[in-house]
């Protein structure tokens, strides 16, 4: 089969790889119908994360079983799925409490498992998915092709908002600030609204990034950073601040950014995967600023976000603003890393 391989930092090779198969009786074989490129991903494509060796890459899809293994109760061929960024077994200690990415037997794609067997990348045309029962979600039918991207959103980037949001408490009525306005931080603009926030304010300097996130619901747009920022929201909110912060970058500006606009007694929720950040305690003390978050428990909230994605309450599938075939899929990752696009969707 085809499958997607990170040679080196921005080399993208679509190369022939060994077909999966099932290898233990948990596992289920996925023909994969759409996956995506994460902004995580252009951390090692642009080679700040190191690229020791060719590696198979991609960790969100959305497809449709095609075989399981003797042991797997919960999916039967021709079901279609939505694979969370990390497999599970769901029955961890870890997982019992909605923390499946801390899984004790969990892992991620596109490398090998706990027994060494190669587990496939997403961004490829199968992929062997370990422990299936616990980490595939299900719908009742094969959706319309119009909602498979609203679908495999929740793969990752819409359960990453939706977390930044739990872990930041937001509450109905709320002042809450998003900083970042990738994918991820344009979902946190939806989840905050979704959960009733009253006043959004996305931090956003690209026009068409800033019509996505008031299409979900953000009241008002900051198009500056730094102390400027700071400033901005401190004037559109009387200089009290947020009541909730989602910081959804993972840069030490953009964190320090969270903390300045947090109100006494707020949470800086947090979802961008940490470089560089030096923590101003003295000052999170003394305003009793909380941080929270980490790692998105994608599977923990995925059953609740399917049925607001085909109930039409929820349309996250709007990040993707480009669709490029698997034989393109540098494409995909050069339009994101030259900001061209908010999200690339690939269709092997």
């Amino acid at each position: 089969m085809k499958a997607t391989i990170l040679g080196a930092p921005r080399d993208i090779r679509l190369e022939d790889v060994p077909d999966p198969t099932l290898v233990a009786p948990t596992d289920a074989l996925v023909r994969v119908t759409a996956a995506c490129v994460c902004g995580s991903d252009l951390w090692p494509y642009r080679g700040i994360n190191e690229v020791a060796e060719p590696t198979r890459i991609g960790h969100e899809f959305v497809g449709i079983v095609e075989e399981v293994g003797a042991e797997v109760r919960s999916l039967r061929p021709g079901d279609f799925v939505i694979a969370p960024f990390k497999y599970s077994d769901g029955t961890c200690p870890h997982c019992r409490v909605g923390i499946q990415t801390s899984c004790v037997r969990g892992g991620f794609w596109g490398g090998p498992d706990r027994d060494g067997v190669m587990v496939d990348g997403g961004q490829g045309e199968y992929v062997r998915v370990p422990l299936a029962d616990g980490t595939l979600v299900a719908t009742r039918e094969v959706p319309g092709d119009d909602l498979v991207p609203s679908l495999l959103a929740l793969s990752d980037v819409m359960g990453t908002g939706w977390h930044a949001a739990v872990a930041a408490r937001v509450q109905e009525g709320d002042t809450v600030v998003v900083v970042g306005d990738g994918a991820v931080g344009l979902s946190g603009v939806l989840s905050a609204a979704r959960m009733g926030a009253e006043r959004v304010i996305a931090m956003s300097r690209h026009a068409s990034r800033q019509a996505i996130a008031r299409e979900f619901g953000a009241t008002d747009v900051v198009e500056v950073r730094g102390e400027d920022a700071v400033a901005a929201v401190n004037e559109l909110t009387d200089g009290v601040g947020a009541d909730a912060v989602l910081e959804c970058v993972g840069t030490d500006e953009s964190m320090q950014t969270a903390i300045a606009v947090a109100r006494p007694g707020a949470t800086v929720g947090y979802v961008g995967v940490p470089h560089g950040i030096e923590y101003p305690v003295r000052d999170l003390f003394s305003r009793n600023v909380g941080i929270a978050g980490g790692v998105a428990p994608v599977r923990q909230y995925l059953p609740q976000l399917r049925d607001d994605v085909l109930s039409g309450a929820i349309n996250p599938g709007l990040v993707f603003d480009l669709e490029v075939p698997l034989a393109d899929v540098a494409e995909a990752y050069a339009a994101m890393d030259e900001r061209r696009a908010v999200k690339s969707l690939v269709r092997p």
